[in-house]
This record gives C-alpha cells, structure tokens and sequence, in this order.
C-alpha cells in the first residue's frame, strides 16, 4: 500500500510536466530580428569599385565592409573611402567616413559619421553626413559642417558644392576669412 500511494503523485507530477512542456511549443515567441549581414545577397570584405567614363577613371569606392541587395541594387557600406577625379583621371577629392550607401543604378551615394573631405591642395570639409548626386554631379549635406581653405574658414547649417569643392553654396554661413587664400576656388553665398 504504500508502494502505491507514492506512484500516484509522481505520475500527477509527470503529467503535470508533460502539459506544461506541449504548452511551451504554442507560447509566444520572440521575434526575429535580421542585420544586414542577415538579408543582404552578398557580403563584400575590402571591396573596391571602380567607375570610369569613355575610359578615364571618374570614382573609386572603396569600404572595409558591403552588404549588396540585389534587389534595390544598393549597397551598404562599412569603412567608406571614396576619390572622385576629373576629366583626365587626377585626383580631384577623397571622402572618407564611418558607414555609407552606394546605388548601383546611378552612382549616387551617401556618407555618414565622421566625414572627412579632402582634396589635393588641402582643402577640407568636415560634417555628420555627405550626400553625391551623380547626376546633378554635386555633394550636398542639410547637417552642419566646417570648411577650411588656406586662410579661410567658414561654417554653416549645410550647403552644395562640386566634388571638386571649389564652388560651395552655403546655407546659414558662419566665419569668414582669416587672411589671403591663394588655393583659387570661390565661397558663394545663397542669393549672391
């Protein structure tokens, strides 16, 4: 008799266990969540792209890290460098900066965190975020930057240049020049 009062509660504990464990496999389960490593179609390390005009190299994008979408035909960009160059091929500016975006389609981009726009005769251009249009063939951004040129700087709440950046349009200007600037290129402001 006791062999027998001891089998029935540990067959109620058994049973009691077997529910809650077929409960378990209809709970609620945390969503899904996918990086863009996760979805992209491809996943590119130390990825160089080229893009050329009857022959003449007119970009190069370079990034530590791609994740191409097939689909959208964009490509999301760790580590960005890019160089654009003029119509004989020299160098003409570099950006460089934390992530970006690149679309196959067009060749437009954008950059982001820490950008940083140099050009050869030492020209920069510092903000948050840097916009190419590449067909309009100009660099914009909406967020404050800081443009120093030899003696020259000024400031703003955003602005539109060339790649080249020797025409820059700015919007809210700040500073000025601080002494004879002999780097050749122009600071125009809105309306003038």
């Amino acid at each position: 008799m006791t062999i027998g009062r001891s089998v029935r509660p540990m067959t109620a504990v058994l049973l009691v266990a077997a529910a809650l464990a077929a409960c378990e496999d209809d709970a609620v389960r945390p969503t899904v969540s996918m990086t863009a490593a996760d979805s992209a179609d491809q996943v590119l390390y130390l990825m160089e792209h080229l893009i050329t005009n009857d022959g003449v190299r007119r970009t190069r994008v370079l990034a530590d890290t791609a994740y191409i979408y097939e689909t959208t035909q964009l490509a999301r960009l760790k580590v960005v460098t890019v160089n654009f160059y003029d119509a004989v091929g020299n160098e003409s500016s570099t950006i460089k900066a934390d992530s970006g975006t690149y679309m196959m389609r067009d060749g437009s981009m954008q950059s982001w965190g820490h950008v940083l726009a140099t050009t050869p005769d030492g020209r920069r251009l510092r903000s948050a975020e840097l916009r190419y249009e590449a067909r309009a063939h100009k660099i914009s951004s909406d967020q404050p930057f800081v443009y120093d040129r030899g003696d020259q700087h000024l400031e703003g709440n955003g602005f539109t240049s060339d790649p080249d950046f020797r025409n820059v349009v700015t919007r809210q200007p700040r500073g000025g020049q601080t002494g004879r600037d002999t780097t050749g290129g122009s600071f125009r402001l809105p309306g003038q």
